[in-house]
């Protein structure tokens, strides 16, 4: 078949790189407008452009899938748009355009966390599995047929970035799966079951550590956000960034909500069950450190976080 694929993070290069590999033709790759990164806000192609280069295959810059980005797709006449990631949504006309529609790779357990940041959510949440699911396109969000799933454990220290990235490489290989089915005509969708629940795109305050919640909804919250927003506290006012954190040991001391007490060598906090251990943070406008010695660096004179 003819394929479009329509792409924009990290998370969608080992989808775009398996098809490319495969029988099928990627007519054209659709992806978002090169964005300033860094301090310096260089313009930057996105990743799934870059690996579209690399492979020599044609590409569209569009942030939106406007009138002018349909004209583009339509002319490349395909036979089915594989979506992963872009960004953006497919509206009608360009919806029905190839002939068997749109499908898109999902990173989640349908109808569980339909959205813009399912892994995210379902580490924040405390799901224990998770996945990720090939559906048909609808115009309702993420809520059509689903053509196959992948199902596995959460890893117990896995943030959201080493979550997607797993989920990533088992997804593509999934998704040319059922491009193969499709094209062979034998490839069914069997409808959603169950309750939806929704993953909005994070905000920077989900990223705001809340002492007051138990030990596992501390970290599953900063598992969530890490890399993206980051989990985030403050101390006399002042932003600190925690880049890493875990659970304490059995017998550590049990400090009180929002409470710091140095073990030894290690920093911790207490929530409103059991403590958890600061590992890495980052200061306003410093770089990143052990929290131990972001402490010693204190002289003591921190003894709450979250104030």
């Amino acid at each position: 078949m003819r394929l479009v694929f329509a792409g924009t993070p990290d998370a969608a290069v080992p989808s775009l790189r398996r098809l490319a590999s495969s029988s099928h033709e990627v007519a054209g790759v659709v992806t978002r407008a090169d964005a300033p990164v860094g301090r310096k806000r260089v313009l930057t192609p996105s990743p799934v452009a870059s690996a579209a280069d690399e492979l020599g295959l044609a590409t569209i810059k569009a942030d939106r899938l406007d009138a002018a980005a349909t004209e583009r797709i339509t002319a490349l006449d395909p036979d089915l748009g594989v979506i992963v990631a872009y960004g953006g949504l497919v509206r009608e006309p360009l919806l029905s355009t190839p002939r068997h529609g749109w499908i898109n790779l999902h990173f989640s357990l349908l109808p569980r966390w339909r959205g813009a940041a399912p892994v995210q959510h379902a580490l924040i949440a405390g799901d224990a599995r998770t996945g990720a699911a090939v559906f048909q396109l609808v115009p309702e969000l993420d809520a059509g047929d689903v053509f196959g799933v992948i199902e596995q454990e959460v890893p117990a220290d896995a943030t959201a970035g080493d979550l997607l990235e797993m989920l990533s490489v088992d997804g593509a290989e999934l998704l040319a799966r059922v491009v193969d089915e499709i094209a062979a005509g034998t490839a069914r969708a069997v409808p959603q079951e169950g309750e939806p629940t929704y993953a909005p795109k994070l905000a920077d305050d989900d990223g705001r550590i809340r002492w007051d919640e138990s030990r596992e909804a501390v970290l599953g919250r900063i598992r969530g956000v890490t890399p993206e927003p980051g989990a985030h506290t403050t101390v006399d006012g002042t932003r600190l960034k925690v880049l890493g954190a875990r659970a304490a040991r059995d017998g550590s001391p049990v400090p009180g909500v929002g409470e710091i007490v140095l073990d030894g060598k290690e920093v911790l906090v207490g929530t409103s069950t059991l403590p958890i251990v600061l590992e890495r943070v980052q200061p306003a406008g410093r770089n990143a450190m052990g929290a131990a010695d972001w402490w010693r660096g204190t002289r003591g004179a921190v003894s709450r976080v979250g104030t």
